[in-house]
């Protein structure tokens, strides 16, 4: 079973790719809702559909487990939790879709920073019997710290409130209460079943008294990544191909991705850290010529003139440089489980330039349950809090509010090369 043709109904043309994510409270219905969004999508492949209905058999159930679609590991299947982040792929007519299912509970927070980090929206589930939880608050305090710019509350298990329409807007009420103090702005609310199927795919029988989309609906016409604001070019650079062939013996083409922005032929661009300037002669994909080229996009740049240049540099346009910082601060989710504390030597690997640095100071802990800053102190695993990083080399910055891929690092381990923090640029 594949979704080989368009969904009755909606709409065929192309949105974009959307990444989006799914978290929660532990069993809010993260997994089944998922699970329910490819079985009503017609996405499932026949032998995985099979392969569920095995197991859910085994399980003495009558229907069909969706949720085993994405709780894969066999330490959640046993335990019926979801533990490490799950990804799905599925396309519509519309448009192709990446789903991160995260964990529910506080002790994975890590596993959901790391799931929240590339998604475009999140879909934040409530449970209608309990309402906004602790988790609840945690989850979108993380989604909208990470620059998540789209947020859905899902409530569901309408069905075990009687689909009441007064329990829905109690728990929008109290939802938008806690967004504001937060000045989270966008965010739209669903009532769903995912049991059911109610506003998932189909409308249902259920809730005709909600006029508003279904969860389907709402993701084919939520933006695509980088297409709200107009962005600065950023191409830090990957790898300098210089091909020793007869051929190609004078071709010098710095190859990597548009984090983000676009350029194109006859474009001024600088190099940093050198500050030259030059023009692009020319937009290489494999063997083809572009005349320009956009965001996520992995091309190859022939510039105009002979510049030094070497992996870990970025090209920027000429009249858009990002800040050049050997001083950062920085939101740090720290994943390790040792403690970070202030004098800790690390490597801050940040696009594809790495630096040694020291950790200068850890102004605050935020207490997310409490929404809440703890001065100074140090930062356990899974702890957020605000640090500040003395830098060996400069690194070319933008805000991460501005920008998600320059804004943005990861903290390694100078003994064991492990990942051991995350962080994002203020």
């Amino acid at each position: 079973m594949s979704a080989r043709e368009p969904l009755p109904g909606l709409r065929t043309e192309d949105h974009g790719l959307l990444r989006f994510l799914t978290c929660g409270s532990v069993d809010d219905g993260k997994s089944s809702l998922i699970g329910r969004l490819l079985y009503d999508s017609k996405s499932i492949l026949a032998d995985a559909l099979a392969t569920i209905e095995r197991t859910s058999r085994k399980r003495g159930l009558e229907a069909v487990d969706l949720s085993l679609l994405t709780d894969g590991l066999q330490a959640e299947r046993e335990q019926g939790i979801t533990i490490d982040v799950a990804y799905r792929y599925f396309s519509t007519g519309a448009r192709k879709y990446i789903i991160a299912d995260a964990p529910g509970h506080e002790q994975y927070t890590r596993n959901m920073v790391t799931a929240a980090s590339t998604a475009d929206l999140a879909i934040i589930l409530v449970d209608a019997r309990k309402g906004v939880l602790t988790q609840t608050r945690r989850h979108s305090y993380i989604a909208h710290l990470v620059g998540i710019p789209h947020l859905v509350v899902a409530i569901n298990k309408m069905d075990l409130v009687g689909y009441s329409r007064e329990v829905f807007e109690q728990i929008r009420r109290s939802y938008l209460e806690f967004a504001a103090s937060l000045d989270i702005r966008d965010v739209r609310f669903i009532p769903l079943s995912a049991i059911n199927g109610d506003m998932v795919v189909e409308r249902g029988e259920n809730l005709a008294w909600y006029e508003g989309q279904t969860l389907l609906e709402l993701l084919e016409t939520a933006p695509a990544a980088h297409s709200e604001a107009v962005e600065k070019f950023r191409f830090p650079v990957q790898y300098v191909c210089r091909p020793r062939t007869a051929e190609h013996h004078d071709f010098r083409g710095y190859m990597g991705r548009v984090e983000s922005g676009e350029i194109a032929v006859g474009d001024a661009v600088q190099i940093l850290p050198s500050g030259r300037t030059t023009r692009v002669r020319d937009i290489r994909l494999l063997d083809q010529s572009l005349p320009q080229a956009g965001s996520e996009r992995s091309v190859t740049l022939l510039l105009e003139d002979e510049v030094d240049i070497s992996r870990g540099d970025m090209i920027v346009k000429a009249d858009e440089p990002p800040r050049s910082a050997k001083q950062i601060e920085a939101m740090v989710c720290w994943l390790a489980e040792g403690p970070l504390e202030a004098g800790r030597k690390l490597v801050v690997r940040h696009t594809t330039r790495e630096t040694r640095a020291l950790v200068a100071a850890i102004e605050y802990r935020q207490d997310i349950n409490e929404l809440k800053r703890v001065s100074g102190g140090r930062l356990a695993m899974n702890d957020i809090g605000s640090v500040t990083f003395k830098l060996a080399q400069p690194l070319f910055v933008d805000p991460y509010r501005e920008n998600r891929a320059t804004g943005a690092f990861i903290l390694i381990d100078e003994a064991t090369n492990d990942t051991i923090g995350a962080g994002m640029i203020v």
